[in-house]
């Protein structure tokens, strides 16, 4: 089968790109450095031209409500240019539990992309992971003040992206879903517990407070971050990739 990646060279489509192509697939990565542009349109109908499947692993450059346009026109743009194409899946990476945080911007906007697909031209899958195990660091520094870590007690399920990656090629090589495949980690941890593991495993000398208030996911309702019964749970425990990394 003949793929096209878009977004194939950050962290979870470089992994997806090299998969499919072990896989014995044709795999190709798109992205502004190979000269498309999914905003623009630069590129775009050539890039999926006569390729059986699309995977859309691009992400907007911004968290804060600019988000929902770079969705809007990136999916208008890639959609046209499947249909255009004869493209006959569309995959989407997703978050878990991402339609129940209104507060969020980033999330509201990543609703848009799954309802742009579902209601598009062409058959879709929608992936939903958990939280990346390799975003904890990016996740700290947000709510760093010297010494001093500020987390939530909001449960997180961490996942590793090789195993998103996995998921992603073996939904993209498969028949469409017309639906939604959750996927999380095998552990339930509160982020701030979450925390003080990775700062002990990596020799940090700072410390976590739990504060209910800190950071992007104190506004999270709840357990909706974990996932659902429903879901597939993955191999990887996190304090085993921690010691890996």
């Amino acid at each position: 089968m003949k793929f096209a990646v878009i977004g194939g060279t950050g962290l979870i489509g470089s992994q997806v790109v090299r998969n499919l192509n072990a896989a014995g697939h044709q795999a190709l990565p798109h992205s502004q450095s190979t000269g498309v542009d999914i905003i623009s349109g630069q590129g775009l109908e050539a890039a999926v031209a006569g390729v059986d499947v699309v995977v859309n692993l691009t992400n907007s450059p911004t968290f804060d409500d600019a988000s929902l346009a770079f969705f809007q026109t990136s999916m208008d743009n890639l959609l046209a240019a499947s249909e255009k194409g004869g493209v006959g899946h569309f995959v989407i990476l997703s978050i878990v539990g991402v339609d129940q945080v209104p507060g969020l911007d980033y999330y509201r906007a990543k609703v848009l992309q799954e309802d742009i697909l579902k209601s598009g031209p062409v058959p879709y899958s929608i992936v939903r992971a958990t939280q990346f195990m390799e975003f904890m660091d990016a996740t700290l520094a947000m709510t760093t003040d010297g010494d001093t870590v500020r987390l939530p007690r909001t449960p997180i399920q961490p996942i590793a992206a090789a195993e998103v990656a996995r998921v992603v090629v073996e939904v993209a090589a498969g028949s469409p879903l017309n639906g939604v495949l959750n996927i999380g980690g095998p552990d339930v941890y509160p982020l701030d517990e979450l925390g003080r593991l990775t700062l002990t495993a990596k020799g940090g000398t700072g410390s976590v407070v739990t504060d209910d208030t800190a950071g992007m996911f104190a506004v999270v309702p709840g357990d909706v971050l974990t996932a659902p019964d429903d879901a597939r749970i993955t191999a990887t425990h996190y304090t085993d990739w921690l010691a890996g990394h």
